[in-house]
């Protein structure tokens, strides 16, 4: 009797892994996120590409001032393209956009993407900074809140906090000036190009410190409150102190880790308003960032760089919640266990 034995070809180990990682439950939420992005950024570059026409003026006659002639105003529309319609010139930008191209700088020859890659490292850094600062002072403050509330570190902070929330940022940045670059001269007021390591941490601490306080006003009461509810009402809490588990383990080990869940969304949030609040600073201390070449795009009706910004902008909010979304799953691996089978 013949038999015949089939023969399989060998699965390359390569394709196995390319299927796990298609079905990764991560990788289906990022690719879901970023979709429903396009329309949002879309509405946001058309959005404020209508506001920035809708407004009175051009660039032409921003960029050659008052003592120009109707010849000479003429000619540079014709040479800028100012004159031709206004869904025709965000129809031309955008396809310039799916193609990589942001476009040139109305105001000079050079593109808008190397001024933002001049730009946006100083903005980035400056953002940094203010999330270190505020992470670095607001939990550990909101833990000893938490565990002696009403104590005198919770008075304080209560205080501290609806002060520092209350301010408006432009008063708090020329409040700090006063003192602390021009009283005391402990910090510069205007930025300089650092030299090292030291003088750029140096450069940056005032404005951070600016863009950090209201934030860790925000931070420290919203965990201060979630850690206090835990506390009080949680069953893992009350098994634990049956457990002979001191407070200090409860409040550092459990109560904490599951409130970084609320404090992720919470930044996540605030990251467009953390990004729009770097405009002021910027202008404040001559920071040579995204935000002081917004305000001079604005102010010279530069459309092309005003809808790069803007895009930036978009894209830097975006990417900042799908990273809170996937540091959800981290924190919890009941999150990651639900999306994957959603």
């Amino acid at each position: 009797m013949n038999t015949s034995v089939s023969v399989q070809p060998a699965r390359r180990p390569g394709g196995a892994r390319a299927r796990r990682l298609a079905g990764s439950p991560a990788l289906r939420v990022s690719g879901r996120r970023l979709l429903a992005a396009i329309p949002v950024l879309w509405g946001v570059t058309l959005l404020s590409f209508l506001v920035l026409n809708a407004l009175p003026g051009d660039a032409a006659s921003a960029l050659l001032g008052i003592n120009a002639t109707p010849a000479e105003l003429k000619a540079f529309r014709i040479k800028l393209h100012l004159n031709e319609p206004l869904w025709t010139r965000y129809g031309n930008w955008l396809g310039g956009v799916v193609h990589g191209d942001l476009g040139t700088s109305i105001a000079s020859p050079q593109s808008v993407a190397s001024i933002l890659g001049q730009r946006l490292p100083v903005t980035l850094e400056l953002v940094i900074f203010a999330l270190v600062i505020t992470l670095v002072v607001s939990i550990p403050l909101a833990v000893l809140c938490a565990r002696r509330p009403r104590g005198i570190i919770d008075r304080f902070n209560m205080v501290l906090s609806m002060g520092s929330i209350s301010i408006a940022p432009y008063v708090l940045a020329f409040f700090l000036v006063i003192v602390f670059a021009v009283d005391l001269p402990v910090f510069p007021a205007i930025y300089s190009a650092p030299t090292s390591i030291i003088s750029n941490v140096y450069q940056f601490a005032l404005p951070s410190i600016i863009l950090a306080l209201p934030l860790i006003g925000f931070y420290t009461r919203f965990l201060r409150a979630d850690l206090l509810e835990q506390m009080q009402s949680e069953d893992y809490v009350v098994t634990a102190r049956a457990k002979g588990v001191s407070e200090w383990r409860i409040l550092t080990r459990h109560a904490l880790r599951n409130s970084f869940i609320g404090l992720l969304t919470i930044i996540g949030l605030n990251i467009a308003t953390l990004i729009g609040a770097t405009v002021i600073v910027e202008q404040i201390f001559s920071l040579p960032g995204i935000g002081q070449e917004l305000l001079q795009s604005i102010s010279n009706r530069n459309v092309t760089v005003v809808e790069g910004i803007v895009l930036v902008f978009g894209v830097a909010v975006v990417l900042a919640n799908l990273l809170t979304d996937l540091a959800y799953g981290v924190l919890d691996p009941r999150i990651r266990h639900v999306r994957s089978r959603s």
